[in-house]
């Protein structure tokens, strides 16, 4: 159980009267309600539901959901304002309450300041006032001048009230006002200002407003109006219904909640240093899995799948077929003191060179001996990424040409990249962008090659476009999930790194890019890597959660 779920059971038992045991002496909430009541009336705002007729409306005890609410009614309701507080029905109950609790409307309870026009200089209380983690008010006041008071600084709050912010409830940016201010405090109207009656203690009323029943009322699709933004307006807010116990058991609620708050706390931190570990533990586990991955051994090799230099061959083949083969050699990792000359493909097509076949004007160099970083199984075989399939770096068509940008087709760039994340439908080019970019087939392995973000890594499942700081390789023969996974690992990243140019903005260039060693298994021992790293993997990003 999480430290977020510990604090939620305590709140639920709490407001359900189950955290403390009920004391006959200290008499009925429904004795409350009757003294707030009065001291409405006195002060000539009673807009709640009573009513002088008791057959309109009343409280509800919650012990007994069938019994009649005409029952348990104060018998001197009387009607103040025009618009009253509509009956509590049965439905509305969430839970049953103790025999001396009573169930009442938030708006019977509570009352607010009102509101005014900043006439001076104020402590403006906005939503960002909140430390929403800990339900407190910044240390810091924010002094603003009348001249430059936002639209919606007007809501006047007093020590002891409760700002309850009514814009995405579920954020729980809400506290008590527990200090005094250097100048005066006016809240903005995203909040909803709840100052309550003496009969209420306001720590209790905070910690109902907290609690998951309450959650579940706020967030409600039927109450919470918005997409982006969702919001319950007062009206709403203020018919929620509150479980009332008598004023000395919500002293002590209140007092076994804040003794075992701290506890949780304290549990909460020792949950947030473990997942920190076992999110370390989980990255560095991956990054070990992708490294056996690479040098062979994450699953075994089998004779009968055949050898990586004929799978190169193929794909040589396949590459001049379409004129493109600016081709490269290979290399044996097993034995670092074979000849690189030695260990390529020995039998070129097109009459060329006993070991290169030039297509274009600039090929791939040799691989040395130094350069190979580990010894790799004797069916593998050493090439260099562009070996690999046609690689491309992106472009940006003019942004003074408004004709070329439009929504035919993805135009991608490093920030939309997160993780093995693609997001889609950022930025888009039009028909006429499409024909002067360098569009990219579904498949294709996109990695940055510029800044912070270099090395990030996705393979894209639609054809897109993207700008000058992605390079991309759609693969020949090659699975793209053993591309992705190989350049995904802490030894390619690291040939990255080596390879770029720059400090403070390190960059690497599609050519540099392109000679980036890389272990070639033949294609059916691919596939099993990678359905043994899709099955490990979960494992390792669990431990983060």
């Amino acid at each position: 159980m999480t430290a977020k779920d510990l604090k939620n059971a305590l709140l639920q038992e709490a407001v359900q009267g189950k955290l403390v045991p009920q004391i006959a002496s200290e008499g009925n909430a429904r004795d409350l309600l009757e003294e707030i009541r009065k001291e409405r009336l006195s002060h000539g705002f009673a807009n709640s539901r009573w009513k002088l007729d008791a057959a309109n409306n009343g409280i509800c005890d919650g012990k007994n959901k069938k019994t009649k609410k005409s029952d348990l009614r104060s018998k001197s309701q009387i009607r103040v304002t025009k618009k009253e507080l509509p009956e509590i029905t049965e439905d509305e109950i969430p839970f049953e309450i103790p025999e001396n609790w009573c169930w009442c409307r938030l708006g019977e309870i509570v009352y607010n300041n009102g509101q005014k026009t900043p006439d001076k200089e104020f402590s403006y209380i906005d939503i960002g006032s909140i430390d929403n983690l800990h339900q407190k008010l910044n240390d810091k006041e924010n002094f603003v001048s009348p001249e430059q008071a936002p639209s919606r600084a007007r809501k006047i709050v007093k020590k002891g009230d409760i700002i309850y912010a009514t814009v995405r409830p579920y954020l729980h940016n809400m506290c008590i006002i527990d200090k005094d201010f250097e100048k005066e405090p006016i809240a903005s109207t995203g909040f909803a200002v709840l100052a309550c009656y003496p009969q209420i203690l306001n720590k209790y009323l905070f910690y109902y407003l907290l609690s998951p029943s309450f959650d579940n009322y706020a967030n409600d699709t039927e109450n919470a109006k918005g997409v982006a933004y969702p919001a319950i307006n007062d009206e709403k807010l203020y018919k929620g219904v509150i479980p009332l116990p008598p004023l000395a058991e919500q002293k002590r609620i209140v007092d076994a909640i804040e003794k075992f708050m701290p506890l949780i706390e304290e549990y909460g931190k020792k949950e947030s240093a473990l997942k920190a570990i076992n999110e370390q533990i989980g990255a560095l586990t991956k990054k070990a899995i992708l490294q056996e991955a690479v040098q062979g051994k994450l699953v075994p090799q089998i004779a009968s799948e055949g050898n990586a230099r004929d799978l190169l061959e193929e794909i040589r083949k396949e590459r001049l077929s379409h004129g493109f083969a600016n081709s490269y050699g290979i290399c044996d990792g097993k034995n670092k003191k074979s000849k690189s000359s030695d260990l390529r493909s020995k039998s070129p097509q097109r009459n060329a060179p006993a070991s290169v076949v030039r297509v274009t004007k600039k090929e791939l160099s040799e691989i040395t001996e130094d350069e190979i970083p580990f010894e790799i199984p004797e069916n593998w075989c050493w090439c260099r990424l562009g070996d690999l399939g046609i690689t491309n770096t992106g472009t940006t068509p003019s942004k003074f040409e408004g004709k070329y940008f439009g929504n035919y087709i993805d135009f991608l760039s490093p920030g939309d990249l997160d993780g093995s994340i693609v997001t889609y439908g950022n930025q888009g080019l039009s028909e006429e962008g499409y024909k002067v970019a360098r569009p990219t087939p579904k498949g294709t392995i996109i990695q940055v090659c510029i800044g912070g973000s270099i090395g990030k890594c996705a393979i894209v499942d639609r054809e897109v476009t993207f700008n000058q700081q992605i390079n991309s390789i759609t693969p020949i023969k090659i699975k793209s999930d053993y591309i992705f996974y190989t350049i995904s690992s802490d030894f390619f990243y690291k040939n990255i790194r080596e390879s770029a140019t720059g400090t403070a903005t390190p960059i690497i260039n599609k050519s540099n890019w392109e000679r980036l060693l890389i272990p070639l298994p033949p294609l059916a021992e691919q596939k099993r890597i990678v359905e043994a790293i899709e099955k490990m993997l979960p494992l390792c990003e669990k431990l983060g959660e």
